[in-house]
């Protein structure tokens, strides 16, 4: 928007008859570099990231993602700009919104074209065969809405057809009353033998808490006694009581691969009720436990879980509290799972002990391809002590993450040892650490030679300077395929970042693989304790005048509409 401010120009002969108000005004487009590299880097997030999409498209993998946001960033932006040209009084504001609106409906047609490489996913998990599209019944697309009888009626309609066979469902992303819930509940039971994947999440959405439970226990009892090899409860707000809503369906299946429990508010009575309901895990390759309030508690009866479940092979339980006491009982239990591939446990509170437990479980871990220990509050001990045994046990590995463990240069040696046993890497997140130059120069050392591999290298938020961030440039300047260097929110000078472009300009990538530097502090120092707060016009309006944080706030939200044209 328009910031008009009016300054008067004062005369001595006759301020009132000479004032006259200035206009300044402050625009929105075009956008800087560095707002248009976060554009791309947000963009290639949501296209690599699993959705309803992915499931029924295909995941994008990071390098397709960043070629294809890459690709609609400029011809969204092209778009805009010419859109702009004719308008050459405005603000901008329209720029921006046409600018948003393509980029949108860009990223919707790339995810339902699926992935067009011929590679593997990342992690491969389960080789599940391919299947005709009759077999899929999917009403998660649009906007989530509320449906009561007569709608569920028409819209669950092609399940009634005699001789269909549908053996994949999803009902998600649409909250059921209980009107609909009747209607659904005899439709879903005369199929239910055929049914080998079910995904009711997010479908009681907005309902009081009494009318959810009720729906939970009609479609519960619907498909009780179905065969099911994949069920996802996620985004429920279960808690206990709606963990024991699904009783009747829980009890009798003896043969998962994959669970979702996610974003449940699964708590450690919850995960109690969730560990005894389920007869058997012991076919379990998935589960899935992300954001929920389990804490040390819940903790123990899910290390139950795992501890019963020897074929996982990819488990995830982050963001769910778990502490000290918990995290130990979890990398206990998670010895007997030899086969995992994928361990993220990241933004949980484990600290140095439970670190400590996990670097003894590791070795039992030989086929690991993908972890994630970001934000378990490490520190050097606990670091030090699992890559020590990372070195050794998995050399494999293709994805690690360990950001926000306040990781200093002691443990940079240690670490630096261990990467350089990591040939297979394609993605290394080390931000918000605190390596410093000397623990960015022992990092960067190990990185340089070989790791043909390499897309991804976060090492944002470390309090290095000009000398690390050259030492980052040269390790990642002649790997072929290198996607994104994200050295934000560091103290490097301007010559500095002059310096790093040259380099990877001589390379065998070009300066594009750098990522923003929006929150670079060219004049900052490390050792200073007492860093200045910002600038309040800054902080209000943002860099060059205001426009990009006015473009910012249009585009934070981004998101890829799921409405069908």
């Amino acid at each position: 928007s328009r910031l008009l401010c009016e300054v008067p120009r004062v005369h001595m002969a006759s301020a009132a008859q000479d004032f006259q108000p200035r206009t300044f005004s402050i625009k929105l487009w075009p956008p800087s570099e560095s707002t248009r590299l976060m554009l791309v880097e947000r963009m290639t997030k949501n296209l690599s990231s699993e959705s309803i999409f992915s499931r029924k498209y295909g995941l994008l993998g990071k390098e397709e993602a960043h070629k294809n946001a890459k690709r609609i960033e400029e011809m969204c932006f092209a778009s805009a700009d010419e859109h702009f040209k004719k308008e050459p009084d405005g603000d901008g504001s329209s720029a921006v919104q046409l600018y948003a609106k393509e980029t949108s409906k860009l990223m919707l047609e790339v995810l339902k074209k699926g992935p067009v490489t011929t590679a593997e996913p990342e992690a491969p998990v389960i080789d599940t065969p391919i299947e005709p599209a009759d077999t899929v019944f999917d009403i998660s697309g649009g906007k989530r809405a509320f449906i009561e009888a007569d709608e569920a009626k028409e819209l669950l309609s092609p399940l009634t057809e005699p001789g269909n066979s549908y053996s994949r469902i999803c009902l998600s992303n649409r909250s059921f009353g209980i009107g609909a819930a009747n209607v659904a509940g005899p439709i879903l039971e005369s199929i239910k033998s055929q049914l080998k994947e079910v995904d009711i999440s997010d479908f009681v959405a907005g309902r009081p808490e009494d009318e959810a439970l009720d729906v939970m226990r009609i479609f519960s009892k619907a498909l009780a006694g179905s065969v099911l090899r994949y069920l996802n409860i996620s985004d429920n707000a279960l808690g206990e009581k709606g963990v024991r809503a699904f009783t009747e369906l829980l009890k009798s299946q003896g043969d998962l691969e994959e669970l979702y429990v996610m974003n449940d508010g699964i708590s450690g009575e919850a995960a109690k009720a969730l560990s005894e309901l389920i007869p058997s895990t012991e076919k379990l390759k998935v589960l899935h436990f992300h954001n929920n309030m389990t804490g040390d508690e819940g903790a123990m009866f899910i290390a139950e879980m795992v501890k019963r479940s020897p074929n996982l092979e990819s488990f995830r339980c982050s963001a769910t509290r778990i502490g000290s006491d918990g995290g130990v009982a979890l990398a206990e239990a998670l010895g007997t799972c030899t086969r995992l591939k994928k361990l993220d446990i990241r933004d949980n509170l484990f600290g140095v002990e439970a670190g400590v437990a996990l670097s003894e479980t590791l070795p039992k871990l030989g086929d690991l391809v993908e972890l994630y220990l970001s934000d378990l509050n490490l520190e050097n001990e606990g670091t030090i002590a699992i890559v020590n045994v990372l070195k050794e046990s998995a050399p494999q590995l293709e994805i690690l993450e360990m950001a926000g463990n306040e990781i200093t240069a002691e443990a940079a040696k240690p670490l630096a040892e261990c990467l350089t046993a990591m040939q297979s890497l394609k993605k290394l997140t080390l931000a918000e650490n605190e390596l410093k130059d000397a623990g960015a120069a022992a990092v960067a050392k190990s990185l340089q030679e070989g790791h043909p591999d390499l897309k991804e290298l976060d090492v944002s938020t470390n309090l290095f300077q000009r000398s690390g961030a050259r030492c980052f440039a040269q390790a990642v300047a002649n790997k072929p395929g290198f996607v994104l260097l994200n050295m934000n929110a560091n103290y490097i000078p301007d010559e500095g970042i002059d310096e790093v472009r040259k380099i990877l300009k001589a390379g065998e990538n070009s300066a594009d693989v750098l990522g923003p530097l929006d929150e670079n502090e060219p004049e900052g120092n490390p050792d200073d304790e007492d860093e200045e707060e910002d600038d309040d016009d800054e902080a209000k309006y943002g860099d060059d005048n205001g426009k990009d944080a006015g473009l910012g706030s249009k585009l934070q939200d981004l998101k890829v509409e799921a409405e069908e044209d």
